[in-house]
């Protein structure tokens, strides 16, 4: 089949019997259809119909391999500098569109997939089978463009201890049953991020394991459609409150779902199992296949996109008060204009400094992307919200409702909140997109998400640490301690 549009997207998540759980109700069909998650869906669709579009076709497809249909970019297996730029592109389109508030775009997990595909050497260490049976599912996925997902991490229960101990070991999601057909998986994962509209899942490691035998249940790596039975979403609640564009112009778009998923003797056949045992391989699963550089490099280019919004937001409501030409306005416009092209510049060092992988895929530097994976979440994301705030101030709460200049106080508001370039209901349009995006709850979850999208900062900082090259650069210190002279 290759691309899909948005309608066949549409059409087949409303096929689909998944057991979602929102606000106390149950829902087993039409999911596409509910009001907790038809904007979203619809918001996907869109950039599914994307990749038709006569403007975007070419940046968003290639020709697939096997089939010679047009399929997304985001499985392109990379072979030079020049792919890795293609699927940068590609990835900016979609990323742009959204103005980088979907953390879970098809191209995220899609990156991973076709990283993963290649790894023939990684996953025969274990068993050659395994290697066949993700580059037949990559493949799959690829053809028929599904919408993938993942859980993460063992619920939040007992930090202090292991899965393995957590309640016993009856908690996290892990192996009950090996059966000559296929596995049962028995616990729950979190989170879940898109899970109620996408298509399949991706169960894969996240959290590091000992290599002992009471880490093997919990050593894995498998892929279900979203409706296999025996698997439950439980959502958070919706974030978006009913309001049109106008009065939550973020949330109304772009509220991805988070979910708890519940595995109850969830049955996964052979086929759709990547990986049974080997914790030391589970540890190696990101590093080691190259999916932690494909799917980095797809984030750095949506937080990119997102960057570059909050810079034009700043730069709009500075415009709208007239406060554009205050020093400390123009200090913290430069600043965004810092984040912005120094994002573009740590994409394009680890595209130029890619090299080839022992499976000849050509990756991208990991150094310069684990940097911007260390210092978006901790230094960039926290001031985009805050610096909305401080241009905004006490005019985020002066913020009439879109029925309200429907109503008989329109001269009133027309009078008293126009601003220096906007009339009254177009400022209030761009200050609700401003409170949308610092301060409702669906900023505050867009904060939470974005500080931990990789993990906890503090243990990043430490990996980051532990496996830069140090060494040379203690050797230049040495050595200038000890020059004569």
């Amino acid at each position: 089949m290759g691309a899909r549009t948005g309608e066949q997207y549409l059409e087949r998540l409303n096929s689909t019997t998944p057991t979602v759980y929102v606000d106390g109700e149950k829902v087993t069909s039409r999911i596409a259809d509910h009001p907790a998650f038809r904007a979203s869906a619809r918001t996907y669709a869109e950039l599914f119909d994307l990749q038709s579009s006569e403007e975007h076709r070419e940046a968003l497809t290639f020709i697939s391999p096997t089939s010679g249909d047009p399929v997304g970019i985001s499985f392109l297996v990379p072979r030079s500098e020049d792919d890795l730029r293609r699927r940068r592109e590609g990835a900016a389109v979609w990323a742009r569109h959204a103005n980088g508030f979907l953390g879970r775009s098809g191209d995220y997990m899609n990156s991973a997939l076709t990283a993963l595909s290649t790894a023939a050497q990684f996953f025969g260490r274990a068993d050659p089978v395994f290697a066949e049976r993700i580059a037949a599912y990559y493949e799959h996925v690829r053809e028929a463009d599904l919408l993938a997902t993942h859980t993460l991490v063992p619920p939040q229960v007992n930090r202090a201890v292991p899965a393995s101990a957590q309640g016993g070991g009856q908690l996290a999601a892990r192996v009950v049953e090996e059966r000559p057909d296929g596995i049962v998986v028995r616990g729950a994962r979190m989170l879940a991020t898109l899970a109620p509209i996408a298509d399949e899942m991706l169960v894969l490691p996240s959290t590091l394991l000992r290599n002992s035998p009471e880490d093997a249940p919990y050593s894995y790596a498998f892929a279900i459609p979203t409706d296999t039975p025996g698997l439950k979403l439980y959502c958070r609640s919706p974030l978006h409150r009913g309001g049109s564009a106008f009065d939550e112009p973020l949330a109304s778009r772009y509220d991805e779902m988070d979910a708890v998923v519940v595995f109850d003797d969830v049955f996964v056949p052979n086929d759709r199992v990547f990986l049974l045992g080997h914790p030391d391989l589970c540890n190696a699963f990101y590093t080691e296949t190259g999916a932690g550089q494909l799917m980095t490099h797809q984030v750095v280019t949506r937080t990119l996109a997102k960057t570059e919004f909050y810079l034009g937001l700043a730069a709009s409501i500075a415009d709208a008060i007239g406060i554009g030409g205050f020093q400390h306005i123009q200090q913290d416009l430069a600043e965004l204009i810092s984040y912005v092209e120094i994002e573009k510049a740590l994409l394009r060092a680890a595209e130029s400094d890619g090299s080839l992988n022992a499976e000849g895929v050509f990756l991208p530097k990991w150094e310069a992307l684990n940097a911007a994976r260390n210092w978006y979440p901790t230094q960039v994301s926290p001031r985009l919200g805050e610096i909305v705030r401080t241009f905004s101030a006490s005019g985020l709460m002066a913020l009439p409702s879109e029925a309200d200049f429907e109503g008989d106080g329109r001269e009133d508001l027309d009078t008293y909140l126009q601003s220096a370039t906007l009339p009254a209901k177009e400022r209030a349009r761009l200050f609700k997109l401003a409170l949308d995006a610092s301060v409702s709850g669906f900023a505050g979850r867009e904060a939470l998400y974005e500080y931990f999208f990789f993990g906890d900062p503090v243990r990043m900082a430490g990996a980051l640490v532990s496996s830069y090259p140090l060494d040379p650069l203690k050797d230049r210190v040495r050595e200038l301690l000890h020059r004569d002279g």
